[in-house]
């Protein structure tokens, strides 16, 4: 008869820990290229190092918490877990708190939470788990059906208004559904579908000050002072920092505090000013580094819901990187992503490292058939 059981790769010490030791390195040199950056961008301020530091410790522990669940048990939460989440994002459109014109937030009491920090990881665990109960590649009434499941959270994550992470996160599920091998035909039109319903969104989805950033973004200069001061900034301190950079603590832009919100969602741009273009070179390997160690991973996994989830946490992490770059480069429009692992936060830190602790459970674990 077969048997199946989960047992480490090996006895080494990463392992011991569920940890996948390639993956962790490279995401301690990104967290330490961050504290750097932060110091620099939040003028010298040691406060603001200590409770980065802080918030890096509580999300490094979760991971570590996260890497010890086996991957099955991802997989029999999962609906669960999607079910909570959708239940609290209707909690947030009826008794949520608002802020700054945003009602995204849950009072527990002695702390506020944001509800849709958890969809960025129930929505590909719970579409992981639908797809992976079919034959793949998935059918279309499959396809379809997971498109629903990744439709509700992201229309009420828009509706509070939060667009940016309601992209975010049907980015996540879509990634899901393509890695379960969604034709390139159907991706094709649903492209086109999406194109289609772009005027429906401007007109009856957006509100004025996410149409104002589109506009900002087509043509900054129309705003110099107002709307457009951000970018412009932003792309200011990018170009003056050449090849070689200005140096470590030497950027006008950021020193002079010409550029905003610089510990936090233009970062990169102050990173750019002082270690210039080898500098960034540098940084784009790091998540380089990143990205196609979770994708080996995930390739090899031993299950297909390991797979598909995986891969879905590592593309979505991608999707950081690249609109948060993009934004503060000025080729896409602003929408308050923070970079990951280096802008100063905490609470999509410990979402995101969390999503990092659930590839670590699939690295290092895997399945053994032994014949009795």
């Amino acid at each position: 008869m077969l048997r199946t059981k989960l047992e480490p790769n090996n006895r080494s010490f990463f392992n011991k820990i569920h940890c996948d030791g390639p993956l962790l390195m490279g995401l301690v040199v990104l967290m330490v290229v961050g504290l750097f950056t932060i110091y620099s961008a939040g003028g010298q301020d040691i406060n603001l190092i200590q409770r980065q530091l802080i918030r890096l410790a509580v999300a490094l522990g979760v991971m570590i918490v996260v890497a010890q669940i086996p991957t099955i048990t991802y997989q029999k939460v999962s609906i669960y877990f999607y079910i909570v989440g959708i239940a609290m994002l209707i909690a947030v459109l009826v008794v949520g708190v608002s802020s700054k014109g945003a009602q995204r937030w849950l009072d527990l009491g002695i702390t506020r939470f944001q509800p849709s920090e958890i969809m960025k990881l129930a929505v590909p665990m719970m579409v992981a788990w639908y797809v992976s109960r079919f034959n793949l590649p998935p059918k279309l009434i499959h396809i379809l059906a997971g498109f629903g499941l990744v439709a509700v959270p992201t229309l009420l994550i828009a509706k509070q208004p939060d667009l940016g992470t309601s992209l975010l996160i049907a980015s996540s599920g879509v990634f899901a559904l393509f890695l379960a091998g969604m034709s390139w035909k159907l991706i094709s039109f649903i492209a086109v579908a999406a194109s289609g319903f772009t005027p429906i969104m401007w007109y009856f989805l957006m509100q004025d000050y996410q149409k104002q950033r589109v506009l900002t973004f087509l043509n900054p200069e129309s705003d110099p002072l107002g709307s457009g001061y951000h970018i412009i900034q932003s792309q200011i301190a990018i170009g003056s920092g050449g090849t070689q950079g200005k140096g470590w603590l030497q950027g006008t832009q950021s020193q002079l505090e010409f550029l905003p919100e610089r510990h936090t969602d233009f970062i990169f741009a102050v990173f750019s000013e002082e270690f210039g273009l080898w500098g960034v070179a540098g940084l784009l390997a790091i998540y380089a580094f990143i990205v196609i160690r979770g994708m080996l991973i995930s390739i090899r996994a031993q299950d297909a819901f390991s797979k598909i989830l995986g891969g879905s946490i590592t593309l979505t992490f991608f999707v950081y990187v690249f609109v948060n770059m993009g934004m503060v480069s000025g080729i896409l429009p602003v929408v308050g992503v923070p970079l990951p692992l280096v802008s100063y936060g905490g609470t999509s830190m410990v979402t995101l490292l969390a999503g990092f602790g659930i590839l670590m459970a699939i690295s290092t674990q895997k399945r053994i058939m032994s014949r009795v």
